[in-house]
């Protein structure tokens, strides 16, 4: 509810719909996306989760941003963009600096993770691929393929196998190798 009245009364609120949330994971900020309109809002933004208070914005693509996600410790924002865009970006979650722009697909990206050890970020896209990407280089470390959009996806605790959502089945991997280990 504070976020909401901050939303409302501040003015720095998004102009479209809210596509994607996160908590850091100290519970102290909220991270919040949204979708493209005529506003050209296409941004994430950053609230402190105590009082709703507005910290800054992120601002660097050019279409909806539809997902948003912490670093393990904290410091880092990655966001995932979607229609023309098709990039994620990492940021200084502290400077809202952009780090890096992860180029490689080549429709919507629908979502983003971090991997558990904060080395590596998995995204997904309508480009029936989901990739693994090395936060120091910038590079493809693997590409999953699956069956239609990947929607969703998720690292394991120990980050050795990687979770993606696709339209009606869900294949699990390893993240070292790229081999399926099966379809759900």
């Amino acid at each position: 509810d504070t976020i909401t009245r901050s939303l409302l009364t501040t003015g720095k609120g998004h102009a479209s719909a809210v596509l994607s949330v996160a908590f850091s994971p100290d519970g102290a900020y909220v991270l919040t996306s949204s979708e493209h309109d005529v506003s050209g809002d296409d941004t994430a933004k950053l609230w402190d989760a105590a009082t709703g208070a507005y910290i800054r914005t992120f601002a660097g693509h050019t279409q909806s941003v539809t997902s948003v996600a912490f670093s393990p410790d904290g410091t880092k924002v990655l966001t995932g963009a979607g229609s023309v865009d098709h990039t994620a970006k990492l940021w200084n979650a502290a400077t809202g600096a952009e780090i890096r722009t992860f180029t490689g697909h080549t429709s919507h990206i629908f979502f983003v993770a971090f991997s558990p050890d904060g080395a590596s970020v998995l995204t997904g896209s309508d480009d029936t691929t989901a990739k693994l990407w090395d936060i120091a280089t910038g590079a493809i470390l693997r590409t999953f393929t699956g069956y239609g959009p990947v929607y969703s996806g998720a690292f394991s605790p120990d980050g050795a196998s990687v979770l993606t959502g696709h339209n009606q089945t869900v294949k699990l991997w390893n993240a070292a190798t790229g081999a399926e280990i099966r379809t759900f």
